[in-house]
């Protein structure tokens, strides 16, 4: 397995942060002797330990947000928006565990009780990405811990310094050392913490291509949970509408915000004819004032770079393919820093493509489809094996309902951005982005089992039917 790991600063190429690969089996077997005594605590113990965690991030706050700003390479303010999420989590949680996950009593026969309550699964994994370090994972941790799990958590490579730093805050506050632990290393890690035998569910956010490798692996283990996201091609529709500026601003957030690193991202503008040519226009002069620049620049940057070089040839590959097969440019890509994986936005009409790729391009590269009508638009919009978001920006309210029902997203807006969605909602998509296992505030779902019970204090039973009758004579003798 992997041993060293080392993580740069995207925007500046110094080294941040240096360690080695951990141990699957010692962390896993650690976990699972934590989680009974953990699970064992009153509900109102892990809520107020939790709750502790809360104040542990706030007096870290400024710290967390360097580092997250710094290794992922976001604007300051972008990191900071993440930490205020990262305290938010607690009590959408505790509200959701209550809703979602509470106990309920019935009356049954003979004086007895139902009782409805629910139950932890163990251990559980949680792979987290590299786009938001602290705040994905820690919308599957939370609620884990809150159900009475304990964990392994695995972060991406690309961003273990604050998956470090994560799990240090949650035994600051009082989570016991072994309910929550951390999982150094890369893809050989995590594919042996998900093939473990004592693990008893897996939560993951990424890529498709990793989250359908980890559903086959658990095609024979019905037994374990699996919540999967992963991400999307996610349409954005633009149609009639008095004030295209709106519009254009709208589509320029949905796909340039966070340097297009999010799963929510729009990546494809799919926009009527006859208002095309002004909505271009305008989305491509937004792009050009946007600010390209590092982490804690003055003026605050709206776009960092993208996470890698990797990460970044691989979006100026894809929009030299498009531009190679059909792709009509309007903003080229640009790598204005030699050496470093910042990258400009880019715009691209791809509407005389033959067949367009359906992948998640993880980056700031918008792709452009006219349409006649708006039949059209939809049918473009289902274009993709992918479902996790989805936009009406303009239109009617009749539209809007035509467009709700018919487009298959597991997010649907009007008017609002296609990412951005709140923590106090379900979380998650259809097709290839998901596994109808939505996180968030539906992530209570996946933390705990739930158990009926016929309950009464002492026994009581009688037969109506069907017995012979007794044999009075035979006792007389």
């Amino acid at each position: 397995m992997s041993s060293a790991l080392t993580s740069f600063e995207p925007a500046t190429g110094a080294l941040l942060w240096q360690g080695a690969a951990g141990n699957v089996d010692e962390e896993v077997a650690r976990a699972a002797t934590a989680w009974p005594q953990w699970a064992a605590q009153p509900i109102a113990y892990r809520i107020e330990t939790l709750r502790r965690f809360v104040n542990v991030v706030r007096a870290h706050e400024d710290k967390l947000a360097d580092l997250i700003a710094r290794e992922t390479g976001k604007p300051l303010w972008d990191a900071q928006t993440e930490v205020a999420a990262v305290m938010g989590k607690v009590d959408i949680s505790v509200s959701a565990y209550a809703e979602r996950t509470g106990q309920k009593r019935l009356d049954a026969a003979m004086g007895a009780r139902q009782s409805v309550r629910h139950k932890p699964h163990g251990v559980m994994a949680v792979l987290g990405p590299y786009n938001f370090p602290a705040h994905l994972p820690n919308g599957h941790i939370v609620p884990a811990l809150l159900a009475g799990n304990s964990v392994v958590f695995k972060p991406s490579e690309k961003t273990p310094a604050v998956g470090e730093m994560l799990v240090k805050l949650y035994h600051e506050a009082g989570i016991p050392q072994d309910a929550i632990r951390l999982l150094l290393g890369g893809a050989e890690e995590g594919k042996a913490l998900t093939a473990h035998g004592d693990v008893g569910g897996v939560l993951f956010t990424g890529s498709a291509q990793t989250g359908i490798a980890i559903n086959r692996q658990f095609a024979g283990e019905p037994g374990k949970i699996l919540a999967l996201e992963m991400g999307g091609n996610n349409p954005a529709i633009v149609w009639d509408t008095p004030d295209i500026n709106a519009a254009a601003t709208l589509v320029a957030q949905s796909a340039f915000l966070s340097s297009g690193q999010r799963c929510t991202a729009a990546s494809r503008l799919i926009v009527k004819e006859s208002i095309a040519d002004a909505v271009i226009a305008e989305v491509k002069k937004i792009a050009d004032r946007l600010i390209i620049d590092h982490p804690h620049a003055d003026p605050a940057p709206y776009m960092g770079p993208v996470i890698d070089e990797a990460a970044a040839d691989g979006l100026t590959e894809s929009f030299l393919y498009l531009m190679s097969n059909g792709g009509k440019p309007i903003k080229h890509m640009v790598r204005p820093v030699k050496g470093l994986p910042f990258v400009t936005p880019a715009i691209i009409d791809v509407t005389a493509m033959a067949e367009r790729p359906d992948v998640e391009l993880f980056g700031p590269l918008l792709q452009v489809v006219r349409v006649p009508d708006f039949d059209a638009a939809i049918a473009e919009a289902n274009n993709t094996r992918f479902g996790l978001s989805a936009a009406l920006i303009g239109g009617s309210p009749e539209q809007y309902n035509q467009f709700w029902t018919q487009v298959r997203a597991g997010i649907v807006n009007w008017n609002r951005p296609t990412n951005g969605a709140s923590s106090a909602a379900p979380f998650g998509g259809v097709g290839i982005s998901g596994n109808h296992r939505p996180s968030a505030y539906y992530a209570a779902d996946y933390c705990a089992y739930p158990v009926v019970s016929s309950e009464i204090e002492q026994p009581r039973a009688s037969i109506g039917v069907g017995l012979k009758p007794i044999d009075t004579g035979a006792m007389g003798d």
